[in-house]
C-alpha cells in the first residue's frame, strides 16, 4: 500500500497523489514529499524506489532485504536508515520489525514489511492536523522514529510484568521448574539489547550533525532521541541482570529442597539401622546360637530394638534431620 502526504510551509497540503504527481511533487523544490510503503506489493516498490526517486541499487537492495542489524548510510543527497520497532504480547511474545527510511531535503520515504504502530500514529497526526507539523523531512524523520522509540516503553513494562511473576513463583516455591521460562525471559532481553545498542548508535550519528542532511535546529530532538534509547537499554540491562538473580534463587532453592530430601532419607536410614542389624545378626542360619534358647530371648530383643530405634530417632531429631 502506497501512501503519501505533501507538505508546504509545514503544512498537510495534499495527500496520496498518484505516480505521475509524484514525480512532480518530488521535482519540486518548495514541496516536502513523504512516500510511506507499508506491506508493498514489487510493483509498487519498483515504481516508488526505482520510478519516482531513483535511489541506488544497493539502497534498494537492503530496503528489500531484511536486516537485522539497524544502520545508517549516506549517499550524499539521502540517507538510508534501516531501524527496528518492537511489540510484545502474551501470545507472540517478543517480536520486532523492520522500517526503513530514505530521508533527503525535501522528501522521506518509509518502506516497512508490516504495519507499525509508530507509523499509524504519524500518519494520523498528519491526516488531522490543520495546523503545522513538519517543516521539513527531519522533523517527519524523528516524529516516526519518536513515536517508535516510545513504543519500546509498553515492551519493558510487559518484561517487568514477567519478571514479577517469576519472582512470586521463585520466592513461594510453587513452580517446580522456571528453568525454561528464564532461559526465554533472558534470551528475549538479549534480543531488545542487541536492538536497541545499534540503533542508540544510528541515531547518535544523526544528533552529531554528521550530515547536512539534518538541519541544525533538529540535532537537540535527536539527542532526546538518544538519551531515551540509552534509557532504554539500561532498563533492558538491569532487567537481565535480575534475570541472572532469580535463576541463582531458583537453583539455590532446588538445591535447598534437594537437600532436605536426603536429609529425609538419611534419617530414615539411621532409624531403621538398628532394627536392620539385630534382624541380620538373628537372621543367620547357625545351629548353635545360645541366647536363642534363653527363655526371655525374644522379648529381650525386642525391648533391645525398640529402645535403640527410638535413641536414633531422638539423635536424628536435635539434628534436624527430621
Amino acid at each position: 500500500m502506497i501512501q503519501s502526504f505533501i507538505f508546504s510551509d509545514g503544512k498537510v497540503v495534499g495527500r496520496d497523489l498518484e505516480l505521475e504527481a509524484l514525480r512532480l511533487v518530488h521535482g519540486d523544490k518548495g514541496l516536502v514529499l513523504w512516500v510511506n510503503l507499508s506491506n508493498p506489493t514489487p510493483e509498487e516498490t519498483k515504481a516508488i524506489l526505482e520510478g519516482v526517486f531513483q535511489f541506488h541499487p544497493l539502497a534498494i537492495e537492503d530496503c528489500v532485504a531484511p536486516s537485522s542489524l539497524p544502520k545508517i548510510e549516506d549517499y550524499e543527497t539521502y540517507l538510508f536508515l534501516v531501524m527496528h520497532a518492537v511489540d510484545f504480547n502474551r501470545t507472540d511474545k517478543f517480536t520486532t520489525t523492520e522500517l526503513n527510511l530514505f530521508l533527503g531535503r525535501e522528501f522521506l520515504v518509509t518502506f516497512h514489511p508490516e504495519p507499525l504502530k509508530s507509523v499509524a500514529a504519524v500518519i494520523e497526526r498528519c491526516a488531522k492536523a490543520t495546523g503545522v507539523v513538519a517543516r521539513g523531512p527531519d522533523r517527519l524523520a524523528h516524529l516516526v522514529l519518536d513515536a517508535l522509540v516510545d513504543n519500546y516503553k509498553p515492551v519493558t513494562d510487559e518484561f517487568r510484568a514477567d519478571l514479577d511473576a517469576i519472582e512470586e513463583d521463585v520466592l513461594s516455591g510453587e513452580a517446580r521448574d522456571l528453568t525454561p521460562r528464564l532461559m526465554a525471559v533472558r534470551g528475549e532481553l538479549n534480543t531488545l539489547r542487541s536492538t536497541i545498542r545499534p540503533q542508540r548508535e544510528v541515531v547518535t550519528r544523526l544528533a552529531h550533525g554528521e550530515s547536512k542532511i539534518i538541519r541544525p535546529v533538529m540535532l537537540p530532538y535527536f539527542r532526546d532521541l538518544r538519551d531515551n534509547l540509552v534509557r532504554i537499554e539500561e532498563t533492558a540491562t538491569a532487567q537481565a541482570d535480575q534475570v541472572l538473580i532469580f535463576f541463582d534463587l531458583h537453583l539455590s532453592r532446588s538445591d535447598f529442597e534437594a537437600n532436605a530430601g536426603i536429609k529425609v532419607l538419611t534419617a530414615i536410614t539411621a532409624i531403621s539401622l538398628p532394627a536392620t542389624i539385630i534382624a541380620t545378626w538373628y537372621g543367620m542360619n547357625f545351629e548353635h546360637m545360645p541366647e536363642l534358647e534363653l527363655p526371655y530371648a525374644y522379648p529381650a530383643v525386642g525391648v533391645i530394638t525398640i529402645l535403640l530405634t527410638y535413641l536414633v530417632y531422638r539423635w536424628c531429631k536435635r539434628r534436624g534431620l527430621i
